[in-house]
């Protein structure tokens, strides 16, 4: 899609400086060999990885460790026809290191859903892409 008035890319920086503002997106991953999507709470590092925190032995992190994987997060206003879309895309690993553990348990993300055993998956941001709208007015 070419870039108008409307619509524009966003480069690296603009699109971890909009990650760092919104709580939710969407991991995608494959699940029994088909794609799936899954609503998660997040927090963004400072590197620009993606840190979720979950239960050691959910499907979500057997899914997910060693994957190639995608994370979206957006914010749209329908009045205005206005938002923007961030996509991250790079391997999950699950954090084994005790050290690293502790300081993520002290700095977070909770999880909003129960955690038994939590761990902490990061997704490193190999490939950052976005793209922003602002106000398209409707041609109908």
């Amino acid at each position: 899609m070419p870039e108008t008035d409307a619509f524009r890319s966003l480069d690296r920086q603009e699109c971890l400086r909009l990650l760092s503002a919104v709580p939710v997106g969407r991991v995608v991953y494959t699940r029994q060999a088909l794609p799936a999507v899954l609503p998660v709470n997040f927090r963004l590092e400072e590197g620009g990885s993606v840190l979720l925190h979950t239960s050691a032995g959910s499907d979500l992190v057997r899914a997910l460790d060693g994957s190639v994987v995608a994370f979206e997060a957006d914010e749209f206003q329908a009045a205005t026809r206005s938002g923007w879309s961030v996509v991250v895309t790079g391997r999950a690993a699950v954090v084994t290191d005790p050290a690293e553990q502790e300081r993520l348990a002290q700095a977070g993300p909770d999880s909003w859903m129960p955690v038994r055993d939590g761990v902490f998956v990061r997704i490193d941001s190999e490939v950052v892409t976005g793209r922003k709208l602002t106000g398209v007015s409707s041609t109908r």
